[in-house]
């Protein structure tokens, strides 16, 4: 089955499918992903990794930069197959209009660009000057807003001591959008609840409103863990992945060679992108 997961934009030209656990470290690299992927774009596309020079550094940054339109809306879509973990639909071809026409001179046949990992963190898709600025895992808020969690053995109690709302499919309960100073407050009076009542047995944190957050939250409820932010003005995807799913398939991650090709490919005079990551047991099949 195909889904639409929506669209993103790239009015810079230039449009980047990438690790999202990583994407804010190109920005303390020697060159930012920006002008990286210009060059890939202007070469018709190409995999960007650290070392520039060397083989691609496990658990690392990790992306493909590939031309797209900057004047329309790129739809993204995504066919599916069972996970062997829970037999719920997982990605197993991403899919980008990229809006361009397919070059006469590349001839028929796809073009391979590289192969990615599949991020625990999940993937991120966007504009590659937009992606320049983005705040990852460990970043500051970026609008002076926090979310507060806690889980664990004692959550029903402080539940009805402190409140919140259950995160879907039975994670942790949350007070969201607090401005920091209160998050960090509310953390903290949880902190001494657990210390005064019922001792160990409650994990609190403080979640940041970085972009890595908010969009690993927008995720949370979304078909294929796939949901659109804006940011800067710009359309970014993000897509999650499925612990069980992803420990099952993909752990080990380029340390384990579990990297799965990007290619450039003509659909119907256009040009599309594809990730491809094989339904389980393909492999073993082939």
């Amino acid at each position: 089955m195909t889904h639409l997961l929506g669209s993103v934009t790239a009015p810079s030209g230039v449009l980047v499918l990438g690790t999202v656990g990583t994407v804010d470290c190109w920005a303390t690299s020697d060159r930012p992903l920006s002008e990286r992927g210009l060059d890939a774009a202007r070469a018709g596309g190409a995999h960007l990794h650290l070392p520039e020079d060397g083989e691609p550094e496990a658990w690392y940054c990790e992306a493909v930069a590939v031309p797209a339109a900057t004047d329309r809306p790129l739809p993204v879509r995504a066919e599916t197959a069972p996970s062997p973990f829970d037999g719920e639909p997982t990605v197993s071809v991403l899919e980008v209009d990229l809006g361009l026409p397919w070059p006469a001179e590349r001839g028929p046949d796809p073009v391979h660009l590289g192969d990615l990992p599949v991020d625990r963190c999940g993937m991120v898709l966007g504009d590659a000057q937009v992606l320049d600025g983005f705040v990852g895992l460990e970043g500051d808020s970026v609008d002076g807003l926090a979310d507060v969690a806690y889980w664990g053995r004692h959550q029903d109690e402080a539940h009805a001591e402190f409140g919140g709302e259950p995160t879907p499919y039975g994670g942790p309960y949350r007070h969201l959008d607090l401005p920091l100073a209160e998050a960090e407050a509310l953390a903290a009076r949880l902190a001494d609840w657990v210390e005064q009542g019922p001792g160990k047995g409650l994990m609190v944190a403080v979640d940041e409103h970085s972009h890595y957050h908010l969009l690993h939250r927008a995720t949370w409820n979304r078909p294929l863990l796939a949901a659109v932010l804006d940011i800067a003005g710009c359309q970014v995807l993000g897509l999650g992945w499925d612990p069980g799913d992803h420990s099952v398939r993909h752990d080990g991650e380029r340390t384990r060679n579990k990297v799965y090709p990007v290619t450039l490919a003509p659909h119907e005079g256009g040009t599309v992108l594809h990730w491809t990551i094989p339904p389980h047991g393909a492999e073993e099949s082939e």
